[in-house]
């Protein structure tokens, strides 16, 4: 196993792809950058702030926002912080996918958080997860993987996880939501979801995540 290396997690939403990222960092001892929670903080401030879609625009207001991502190893946890406030839980809020998902298409977002992710990619063995990590943010990633479920499999899972924190769920609404969201990922003009021509592809239905996870872990055995 190579000394430094990066594993790009890339995926649709409700594929997995954290939970499989969160046990890869504890298992190989490498930080895991979860990006999909930058984008989720910027999100939330485009919400709180009524900001417009307009990447012109935000860009002045992109220059007053400052997000910060501190890893807790003991706990295998990141928290992410916005304008100097814990936002870890609230970024979890089924209403910020959808902030997040359309600011996260705009080019001055972009460039506001690519930087950040490169830099701790040479920084640090790493495992980052989102929509673009292989084809943008870290195309020279040693290890490629395209995870993915189908549209039920993982309106299943996201109904489930809202009803066990408490929250009214609809099987119907989740999924029409989800795939809502794969096509508007797939289709945005900016870094736009899909498999890198490298990437391995991994299809989720009826597998645990700890399978995954072993599957990724003999691939960076080979390295």
């Amino acid at each position: 196993m190579k000394n430094h290396f990066n594993i790009a997690l890339d995926g649709p939403s409700g594929a997995g792809k954290s939970t499989v990222a969160k046990m890869l960092s504890a298992r190989l001892g490498i930080l895991y950058l979860d990006t999909g929670a930058l984008y989720r903080a910027i999100g939330l401030k485009a919400y709180l702030n009524n900001w417009p879609e307009e990447s012109s625009l935000i860009e002045s207001f992109l220059a007053n926002t400052d997000i910060k991502v501190k890893y807790d190893r003991d706990t295998n946890t990141q928290k992410v912080f916005l304008d100097g406030k814990d936002v870890s839980k609230e970024i979890r809020q089924d209403f910020v996918s959808g902030y997040a998902s359309r600011f996260s298409a705009l080019p001055s977002v972009r460039k506001h958080l690519l930087g950040l992710q490169r830099e701790i990619s040479k920084e640090y063995s790493s495992v980052l997860d989102g929509r673009d990590i292989g084809t943008c943010v870290i195309p020279n990633a040693e290890i490629k993987i395209y995870l993915t479920a189908t549209s039920d499999e993982r309106a299943r899972r996201r109904t489930a996880e809202l009803i066990q924190r408490g929250m009214e769920a609809d099987f119907e609404k989740v999924k029409a939501d989800i795939e809502e969201r794969d096509y508007r990922d797939s289709h945005r003009e900016i870094a736009p979801l899909k498999k890198a021509d490298d990437a391995i592809e991994i299809v989720s239905d009826g597998i645990s995540a700890e399978q995954v996870t072993d599957k990724i872990i003999d691939l960076v055995n080979k390295l």
